[in-house]
């Protein structure tokens, strides 16, 4: 079974979609230290934000491109049929590849993490635990995308996958502005109705911290410690209805 998630590491690293978002990735490090060096970012800040909104951009894509094709590819050319036809359970097909895409995100995300607090370290920004948060945050966000696109690529086509991923992560990355539109508008039933629907959805909004990064606003141990909890239950549940639907799937 192990087998499943190193294959599945393999698959990902050989893909060429990698490479090309380490290049962008790459040549914004570059373009960002130049800047820097020629002292047009004076903001600690602006340098932190950029770094950050950069490292979970360039994820969301390679999450969004490649996990979508790699499950149509197995199922296009008939190499799903081999895999299950071994003494390989379904939902363990589904957990493992779910764990060797996670280690593989994890990995990247840990070398760019690294290389982020190295160069807040030679600026001689302070490495505040938010800053830190905010990295292990981004990665709850991307595990929580990585699982809708598992769930909705068991029943929807590749691009609508991808589509519908995307839309969703960003619908629930916004509910703050729905409910200030309802505050505006004065509608009690609406504010209720969305702060309800809020409570079955993954606080995206709430693991976005660094946005409080520099800012006086206190953000407890409490908190931080409820929002990872709440994004690994969502994650387990949405797994759990993933793996439901793919051991009841029939390939022609």
């Amino acid at each position: 079974m192990f087998n499943i998630a190193l294959n599945t590491f393999r698959e990902i690293v050989r893909n060429k979609f990698l490479y090309l978002i380490l290049f962008f990735a790459f040549a914004f490090i570059v373009f960002s230290i130049s800047l820097w060096k020629l002292t047009i970012w004076d903001d600690n800040k602006i340098i932190v934000d950029f770094w950050l909104a950069m490292i979970e951009i360039f994820w969301i894509i390679w999450v969004l491109f490649v996990w979508s094709q790699l499950l149509f590819k197995e199922i296009e050319g008939k190499t799903i049929f081999l895999i299950l036809s071994k003494p390989i359970k379904r939902y363990e097909f589904i957990l493992w590849k779910f764990l060797g895409f996670s280690a593989t995100i994890f990995l990247i995300i840990l070398f760019q993490s690294l290389l982020f607090l190295f160069i807040l370290f030679l600026k001689d920004i302070e490495i505040t635990k938010l800053i830190v948060m905010s990295l292990l945050f981004t990665y709850l966000k991307l595990e929580i995308l990585l699982v809708l696109v598992f769930f909705f690529s068991t029943f929807m086509s590749n691009i609508m996958t991808i589509l519908i991923s995307l839309m969703v992560y960003l619908i629930w990355h916004s509910f703050s502005l729905l409910i200030d539109m309802a505050l505006r508008l004065k509608n009690e039933i609406l504010l209720k109705t969305i702060e309800a629907v809020n409570l079955f959805f993954p606080p995206l909004e709430a693991l976005n911290i660094k946005n409080y990064i520099g800012s006086p606003k206190f953000i407890s141990n409490i908190f931080l410690l409820e929002n990872t909890f709440y994004s690994l239950v969502f994650i387990i549940i949405l797994l759990y209805f993933t793996v439901l639907i793919f051991s009841r799937k029939e390939f022609e």
